[in-house]
Order: C-alpha cells, then sequence, then structure tokens
C-alpha cells in the first residue's frame, strides 16, 4: 500500500513516516500544495494523508481540486482544526475520515484500513489463497500454523497479490506500490522480489504459487 503524506511539519511528517513504515506502508512526503498536484497526477497512490495548514495553500482547497476532477483516492484529513464546523466542512468537501492532532498511529491505522474495506472491496483481518493465510493486523503470513519468514518488501509484494488473488498485478503496479520516491530502484527490483517470495513459498510446500504473465505482470493461485 502506497500513500500520499501531505504535511509540511518536518517532526510530524518524519514521525509519520517512520510509524506508517512498520506497519508495511510505503510512503511519500509533500510539504506543499503544488508538491503534491505534482505527485498525484503521476503515482496511483492508495490513499492520501492530507494535513489542512499547507504553507502554499488550504489543505481543504486541494481537497476541492481533487474532487472536482475526478479523482476518488481515499482522503484521510489530519489536522489541529478539531472544531465541529471544521470537520463537517471537510467531510462536505470530500474528505473520508477526519482525524484531530494529536492521534494515535495505530487509530489512524485502523481507520485507512476500513476506508479501503469498504470502497475497494479489501478483505478484513485475513487474506488466503489455497492453504496460504496474511494476517493484516499482524502482517505475517502462514502456511497451516507455520509462520513464513518474509523481509518487509517481500510481505509488501505478498499482501498486494493477495489482495488481488485471481487476477493479475501489473509490474508498474507493484513497482508503484513497493517502493518510494526516495528508493533507488532498478530495472529488475520486482523480479528479485518475486523470486525471493517464490522461494519462501516452494520452502513452505505449499500450493499456492506466483505466476508470471508474460508482458504483464504477476498472478497469485492456489494450485491444489
Amino acid at each position: 500500500m502506497r500513500v500520499l503524506l501531505i504535511e509540511d511539519e518536518d517532526a510530524v511528517a518524519l514521525a509519520l513516516i517512520d510509524a506508517l513504515s512498520r506497519r508495511g506502508l510505503v510512503v511519500d512526503r509533500a510539504s506543499t500544495s503544488d508538491e503534491a498536484e505534482a505527485y498525484l497526477r503521476v503515482i496511483d497512490y492508495t490513499a492520501v494523508l492530507l494535513d489542512l495548514g499547507l504553507p502554499d495553500d488550504d489543505g481543504i482547497a486541494l481537497l476541492v481540486r481533487m474532487r472536482a476532477r475526478g479523482d476518488t483516492r481515499p482522503v484521510l484529513v489530519l489536522t489541529a482544526r478539531g472544531s465541529v464546523g471544521a470537520r463537517i466542512l471537510g467531510l462536505n468537501e470530500g474528505a473520508d475520515e477526519y482525524m484531530v492532532k494529536p492521534f494515535d498511529v495505530d487509530e489512524l491505522h485502523a481507520r485507512l484500513l476500513a476506508i479501503l474495506r469498504r470502497r475497494d472491496g479489501y478483505a478484513g483481518k485475513a487474506l488466503r489463497c489455497g492453504a496460504l493465510d496474511f494476517s493484516v493486523e499482524s502482517r505475517v503470513a502462514y502456511v497451516g500454523e507455520r509462520a513464513l519468514t518474509l523481509s518487509v518488501r517481500e510481505t509488501q509484494l505478498l499482501e498486494l497479490l493477495l489482495r488481488r488473488s485471481g487476477k493479475v498485478v501489473p509490474k508498474r503496479v507493484a513497482e508503484d506500490q513497493l517502493f518510494g520516491l526516495g528508493d533507488n530502484l532498478g530495472s529488475n527490483a520486482i523480479e528479485v522480489y518475486v523470486h525471493r517470495l517464490r522461494k519462501r513459498l516452494e520452502e513452505a510446500a505449499t500450493a499456492t504459487r506466483i505466476e508470471t504473465v508474460r508482458g504483464v505482470g504477476y498472478m497469485i493461485v492456489a494450485t491444489a
């Protein structure tokens, strides 16, 4: 899951990026409205975390522009504006959630997952393909009662494939969702992680496998 954090305060942004990254999210940061607009035009973010007090614009104005051009990506407003009127305005202008600072990161993560379940049919606490189970909360994959040892990137790739189980995940989509703007992405980075994840599944002796759809991307399937 790749999200855009629009936040101008460095300390707040760095703390959120660290906390959300530890929960398996890929987080890009924009510190101004103009920077955010540039990222939103070219990157397929799963969701947007929006601070309202931006140095070059009001966050509500950015939200209004997003919705006016038909951008339906989930937007969670994160702000110090806690009055009832401010909350109503944010929700009426298109925010999916409105959280007042300071907030608990676990609650933010839970609200984000809840939005995705409602809007896009995302699964709840577990994703499954054949004998392979993935806990969304603990971010651990199991074959039976055996937990698989996966790296952060392998876990992110597995979750992405499982969320689209039975459908092809294009290589470009996988690159967009697994790597942030600061990552040094090699031309075969996705192939490397697919190879590693396949090896983990083979070692676990599960019939679940990752198929390559040549020239398009990858798909996870259960063969038994």
